[in-house]
């Protein structure tokens, strides 16, 4: 018996002296298209998630970034492991949210990125209003059904034509990037003839005689609301608290350096995008009274409420804070 105490005690003394798991040494991240994405450029540009990794004692860490098109291959990365942060709309975070929730790989919004006007434009002349809109029209957005923009087609429909016949124009729509969607809304080629649109495209599109708006997300849900946001697994975020932090403080950070200097924020996505917008058109869209850079997320407890009552989601969460991690939950969401 001796022995075995003694055995024993070798055995707990040399578990206490094993050190700690060690966090990732890499972090694996992702955005899209568009000036929506900028808080997560200047990140990568200015190498603000390894400035604040290094700081919580994390020097060896290395992040890649990736640029995707749409939300599936994105998605499917995130949830297989090949992902550490997701970034979209909000519908696709709250799905996420409803498919692995009290699971080990829970998604949670990180934070929001911004708010943001989201267009939908057109360039047919007898398109004024959402009723307008027949089976000659063909409407681009990133993700059929799943997108963002394919989220407020069928809330504005539902509110229009009724719940029942929210998915009445998913028929109309085509998946296709932002960028490709411009071009081919702009040149009148491939039968697209509409565009639910983000920020820099529609402004681009809106300056075209030939295109105008037909309604926007903040008629939809009734005031100002975040477009995109950034989220990851509680996996990733239990499993390495500092890499997690530090992601958190660069996004922090990036909307801070976004908001005291936009002009040199202009000249980053310009030169990062490879955009042909001018400084000074880019300029005005961060200067619009319509768009803020935030991390505080609004409307989307009312995205996550529609989503269920489609059966999109099995559940509505009871309160906004339930979609997001405990970082931002003092914030004035909704």
């Amino acid at each position: 018996m001796m022995k075995f105490k003694v055995l024993l005690a070798g055995c707990l003394l040399a578990l206490s002296l094993m050190p700690a798991a060690a966090e990732t040494n890499q972090i694996r991240a992702s955005k899209q298209y568009g000036l929506s994405y900028l808080p997560l450029m200047i990140m990568e540009d200015q190498k603000l998630v390894e400035k604040h990794a290094a700081a919580l004692g994390l020097n060896d860490i290395q992040v890649s970034w990736v640029t995707l098109g749409g939300s599936n291959a994105m998605n499917d990365a995130l949830l297989s492991g090949g992902l550490d942060f997701g970034a979209g709309g909000v519908p696709n975070l709250v799905t996420l949210w409803a498919k692995t929730r009290n699971t080990p790989t829970a998604i949670h919004g990180v934070a929001a990125l911004n708010d943001m006007p989201v267009d939908l434009v057109s360039s047919n002349s007898n398109v004024k209003k959402l009723p307008d809109f027949s089976e000659k029209d063909k409407i681009a957005v990133t993700s059929v059904k799943i997108s963002t923009q394919a989220l407020l087609l069928q809330m504005a429909c539902a509110k229009q034509f009724g719940e029942a016949n929210f998915a009445k124009y998913d028929s109309l729509t085509v998946s296709m990037p932002h960028p490709e969607a411009m071009t081919a809304l702009m040149s009148g080629g491939i039968g697209i003839n509409a565009h639910f649109s983000s920020p820099p495209f529609q402004y681009t599109e809106l300056a075209d005689p030939k295109i105008h708006k037909v309604l926007n997300n903040y008629e939809i849900l009734g005031g100002p609301a975040t477009f995109n946001v950034i989220w990851a697994t509680s996996k990733f975020r239990n499993e390495n608290p500092k890499a997690y932090q530090a992601f958190f403080d660069a996004l922090k950070e990036s909307i801070d350096i976004i908001n005291k200097d936009k002009k040199k924020a202009a000249e980053t996505y310009k030169r990062m995008a490879h955009t042909q917008e001018t400084v000074e058109f880019l300029l005005g869209i961060l200067n619009d009274p319509l768009v803020t850079n935030t991390i505080e997320p609004h409307k989307t407890l009312p995205i996550a409420q529609f989503l269920a009552k489609v059966k999109r989601i099995p559940v509505a969460p009871t309160k906004w804070q339930d979609i997001w991690f405990p970082e931002i939950h003092s914030l004035k969401g909704s």
